[in-house]
């Protein structure tokens, strides 16, 4: 256990240009596997630090037993121990959730665990939920808030709790939009502990406060000008990471324009990469926003840095 502000034993490696990768469909509605493979090779050669599988952006929720671990085997099998592999987990129910760390595949090395969602719990049901997740997890721990999809909050002090008490909870994805929250996060974690943005057009400025990166769904369209962003931003060239920032930023806003990763598959569609097939109860976006969101690609393509 880890005292406020003192060095955890067990460090973050999640830092950085994170990306949380789509799960491809066939017009069958059967997993792609041919193009997964060619994201992932993509998301590599462009230089992210690291994937992240089974996320809200992976339709993990559509997606059966037996699919998920063939996704997670399958991408470890192309990532062939290139970057890390964060894999999400997470639930509302605490046992079940318990149960599936025991039967992660090897070549995972962290998991990102939402905060329970429906159920509503309380800040008290959410730390001893994520107690229990520790207790027996052999995995860093990289926890997940965002409340506009789970109805909970995790507040500051919950997380800082976590924080400071476990040392296997390495770090968080924080999608709260709550900027002050951020920052008494930042400000009250112990050392080992990160802040990751889990929201994509507030990464320049969660970086700019002390956060350590982003786990994004937009950088897998543009890996390397994400990345770019990421590490100048973390460097401390700001001018250079702004203009980036600015130039992604209306076309992160039509990514989720109707709804997450309707958008980004479609850009991955014009990209080239997948097709842009989801499963119910998502549905393909509009045909204008799809036209937005090519003419914003052809544009960011065009433009120089």
């Amino acid at each position: 256990m880890a005292s406020k502000n003192q060095s955890k034993l067990m460090k973050n490696i999640f830092k950085g240009t994170g990306v949380a990768l789509i799960t491809p469909f066939k017009d069958t509605g059967e997993i792609d596997f041919e193009s997964l493979s060619r994201l992932v090779k993509y998301c590599i050669e462009e230089g992210v630090d690291f994937l992240v599988t089974l996320g809200t952006t992976a339709e993990s929720a559509t997606l059966s037993e037996r699919e998920k671990e063939a996704v997670v085997r399958f991408i470890i099998k192309e990532n062939n121990a290139v970057l890390p592999v964060l894999m999400g987990i997470g639930g509302n129910n605490t046992k079940l959730v318990c149960s599936t760390l025991k039967s992660i595949p090897k070549g995972v090395d962290g998991v990102l665990c939402v905060t329970p969602y429906y159920n509503k719990p309380t800040q008290n049901g959410v730390y001893e939920h994520f107690k229990e997740i520790s207790r027996v997890s052999e995995f860093p721990i990289v926890l997940y808030n965002v409340p506009g999809r789970t109805a909970t909050n995790m507040s500051s002090t919950t997380i800082l709790n976590l924080a400071n008490n476990f040392e296997n909870i390495v770090a968080i994805k924080e999608a709260s939009g709550d900027l002050e929250q951020v920052m008494e996060v930042i400000r009250g974690s112990p050392d080992g502990f990160d802040v990751l943005s889990g929201d994509d057009n507030l990464t320049f400025s969660m970086i700019a406060l002390g956060a350590k990166g982003v786990i994004s769904v937009s950088g897998q369209s543009f890996p390397k000008l994400l990345r770019d962003m990421v590490d100048s931003a973390l460097a401390g060239r700001f001018s250079h990471a702004r203009s980036i920032h600015y130039k992604l930023f209306e076309y992160t806003q039509l990514l989720f324009a109707e709804g997450n990763p309707g958008g980004v598959k479609a850009a991955l569609a014009y990209i080239g990469i997948s097709k842009s097939n989801l499963r119910l109860p998502l549905w393909k976006i509009s045909d204008a926003t799809t036209d937005l969101i090519n003419a914003k690609i052809d544009e960011i393509r065009d433009s120089k840095d």
